[in-house]
């Protein structure tokens, strides 16, 4: 009777319904440029966007899309703007793309996204639109120079009257097993004798100096936002922001088939669960 029990239970299947936790981060927003001849700094890019939780319900030899989003491209002369990075996708959960920063005579005002873009040149800051995935760009109250753009767990800096700002600070997580910081917010542009703002932590790139010098793009697969362009005497372009990643963690009793059109690793298990980190592309993903 005993042995029969024993046997039952090791042979009792898995249940087919599990969660899954998660960390779905979108492209970040591109660094705004310039578009006029002694114009005034772009403002940095905005986050990605940024969802980190718990999706339950889950069921085997199912397939759920998954879609790593793009950063968005620097403003380039004459449109200036930068462009909105790409959404990022795991089954329902959808991340926005972080916001464009501003450029001068386009808008002033950043572009609302996951983060928003940072304004210049008086404008304000776009919004974090969703609510929830992130903060709003900074404004820019002074002439001549960038705000910084949003981060996922802080406002883009006001641009006042010394420079560019600082792009807004991303957000922790430990979800791979070493905490890693992702979605900051570009920094804004400089313009004559005052520098570009600094990166938000968490990927952002750094506002462009004075006449040409310096500036970067937002780091890949941690959605930073590009930093703003400096204008001081020449047509110059932003900053691109940095692609996003979809971060699964689940039990080590699954197993997942990552779907063509993905790229993605799953390393060893550790403390009972295993963590896949999807970099690029769209696809599907199921488990077993």
């Amino acid at each position: 009777m005993i042995s029969n029990v024993i046997s039952a239970i090791f042979a009792a299947p898995l249940p087919s319904s599990f969660s899954v936790d998660y960390l779905v981060l979108a492209g970040g927003g591109g660094g705004g440029g310039g578009a006029k001849v002694n114009g005034t700094g772009g403002g940095g890019g905005g986050g990605g966007g940024y969802l980190a939780s718990t999706l339950s319900g889950l069921s085997l030899a199912t397939n759920y899309t998954v879609t790593v989003g793009g950063g968005g491209a620097g403003g380039v002369d004459p449109t200036g703007i930068g462009t909105n990075g790409s959404s990022s996708v795991f089954s329902s959960i959808t991340s926005t793309g972080g916001g464009g920063g501003a450029a001068e005579l386009i808008s002033n005002n950043g572009i609302a996204g996951g983060s928003g873009g940072g304004g210049t040149n008086g404008g304000s800051g776009g919004s974090a639109t969703p609510s929830g995935q992130g903060f709003a760009g900074g404004s820019a109250t002074g002439a001549g120079y960038g705000g910084g753009g949003g981060g996922a767990s802080a406002v883009g800096n006001n641009a006042a009257s010394s420079g560019g700002a600082a792009g807004g600070a991303g957000a922790d997580s430990s979800i791979t097993g070493t905490s890693v910081t992702r979605g900051g917010g570009g920094g804004g542009g400089g313009y004559v004798d005052f520098g570009g703002g600094a990166g938000g932590s968490g990927g952002g790139g750094a506002g462009m100096n004075k006449d040409g010098v310096g500036g970067s793009a937002g780091s890949a697969n941690l959605g930073g936002g590009g930093g703003g362009s400096d204008n001081n005497g020449a047509k110059r372009n932003g900053f691109s922001g940095g692609s996003g990643v979809v971060i699964l963690k689940y039990p080590d009793t699954r197993t997942i088939t990552i779907g063509a059109g993905l790229t993605g690793s799953t390393p060893a298990p550790s403390g009972g669960f295993k963590v896949t980190t999807i970099t690029a592309g769209t696809g599907n993903v199921s488990f077993a």
